[in-house]
């Protein structure tokens, strides 16, 4: 039994992706303003709150065995998160979690926490900060700007666990993007399951922040989180024409020149069985155009091998997209079935290792162009964000590196930095992934 005299502890298990990450801190941040401590380890704590992912296969057997050691751990677990929206197959795998829910569910979490493990009496609310608790470092955050997802991609399930797409309305994104700031954090993430979409539910209406009319539009908040003079960098930009309007403000430094856009495949056919919007042709014109506005624009995009029905002349396809465009970072993955997802009933499936063995050819491909991009920035000075400084020097990101997807930074043998703190530095080397450099004579 709890001791009345102190305050409850709850456990918490974090997975999956940086949106699920942003459920987790909103969960954290009413459990500490209610007078919850969050304990570190299993043992300290009276219950455990695991957010959960459960997308592909691989992250619901990582989401499954967490919570069979938090049970074994603990033996007091709730569950939430992408997972939780399949309750029968957790409860068969663990039928004495103590309840289970969905993602972006907020008050529900609360509510079993409550049921289970009553909220102390008079919580000290001044005790938590503006911003919030958050899981990320101190100097960067994550700010997500709609939950859910329009579209209906065969390969996905996400609008099945996570809804429709649900913009936040803008003034409560630009207060949440100040505090922050105010907190000290020096790079604000765009995030959502579609950022360009948004505000497409609300149609675009009018909202207000500090007193001022603003449209709900990626545009108009870029716009209003370039005032804020932090790195704002932008992830998961579908192609659509709407962005180009978003070039000249990374042109213009109002915003890191960096889109994160998930094209999936080159080849029509495919994209068609996928349900993706924008043909190859189209995104290696558009991508000309943005770096004819902005040469300095890195662009990382997300493949996907082996999709149903693909053929080698269609991966050959993909391939010379991947030659013509040179991406700057590029993700693959061998297509892989998710439970519930459309794809699955397409015919032609490619063998496992068929699908392997195209994501280790388009890696190899890529590999050689990103080495190439990556050495033509020997001699260039950078400004780059320090994560760290350990006992060979400062490990920081650039402009074209976004938290642990990306290269690094590294500047050896200097440690007269923290990590928040930006640095002027000249290239001095490269691999395929990241640069070395040395501090710039010029401040």
């Amino acid at each position: 039994m709890t001791d009345s005299r102190q305050a409850p502890n709850v456990g918490f298990v974090s997975l999956g992706c940086p949106k699920a990450l942003v459920d987790s801190e909103l969960i954290l941040t009413r459990l500490r303003a209610e007078g919850y401590e969050i304990s570190p380890t299993y043992a300290g704590a009276d219950l455990v709150v695991i957010n959960t992912c459960g997308f592909i296969d691989a992250a619901v057997e990582e989401s499954l065995d967490a919570i069979g050691e938090a049970l074994r751990e603990n033996g007091k677990v709730i569950v939430t998160g992408c997972l939780g929206a399949k309750q029968e197959q957790v409860r068969k795998a663990y039928p004495n979690v103590l309840a289970i829910t969905g993602p972006h569910a907020l008050e529900e979490v609360l509510q079993h926490v409550h049921a289970h493990l009553p909220r102390p009496h008079d919580p000290f609310l001044s005790l938590v900060p503006p911003e919030g608790v958050r899981l990320t470092p101190r100097h960067y955050a994550y700010l997500k700007i709609s939950e859910g997802c329009n579209h209906s991609c065969t390969f996905c399930i996400i609008p099945s666990l996570r809804g429709p797409l649900v913009s936040r309305p803008i003034g409560e994104v630009l207060r949440e993007a100040e505090h922050l700031a105010e907190a000290g954090v020096r790079e604000l993430l765009v995030i959502a399951q579609d950022t360009s979409a948004y505000g497409l539910d609300m149609k675009y209406r009018t909202g207000f922040a500090g007193g001022r009319p603003i449209k709900t539009r990626l545009k108009e908040l870029c716009e209003a989180l370039a005032g804020l003079g932090i790195w704002v960098r932008l992830h998961y930009v579908y192609p659509y024409p709407s962005v180009d309007e978003l070039i000249p403000l990374m042109a213009d430094g109002k915003i890191l020149p960096y889109l994160d856009v998930p094209f999936q495949h080159a080849n029509p056919r495919i994209l068609k069985a996928m349900k993706r919007p924008a043909s190859a042709e189209n995104n290696l014109e558009r991508i000309k155009a943005w770096r004819s506005i902005c040469p300095d624009i890195t662009i990382r995009s997300t493949f996907i091998t082996g999709f149903p029905g693909e053929t080698e002349a269609e991966f050959e396809e993909l391939l010379a997209f991947i030659e013509e465009a040179r991406l700057d970072r590029v993700g693959c993955f061998a297509y892989s079935p998710v439970e519930g997802a459309a794809a699955n009933t397409l015919p032609d499936a490619v063998p496992d290792e068929i699908r392997d063995e195209r994501r280790r050819r388009l890696m190899d491909v890529q590999e050689d162009i990103s080495a190439e991009l990556l050495a033509a920035k020997i001699g260039r000075e950078i400004t780059v964000l320090v994560d760290e400084v350990d006992d060979e020097g400062v490990i920081a990101r650039s402009s074209s590196d976004a938290p642990e997807i990306d290269g690094l930074v590294f500047v050896d043998g200097y440690f007269e930095a923290e990590p928040g703190d930006f640095l002027r530095v000249r290239v001095v080397d490269a691999d395929e992934h990241d640069l070395y450099t040395e501090l710039a004579d010029t401040p």
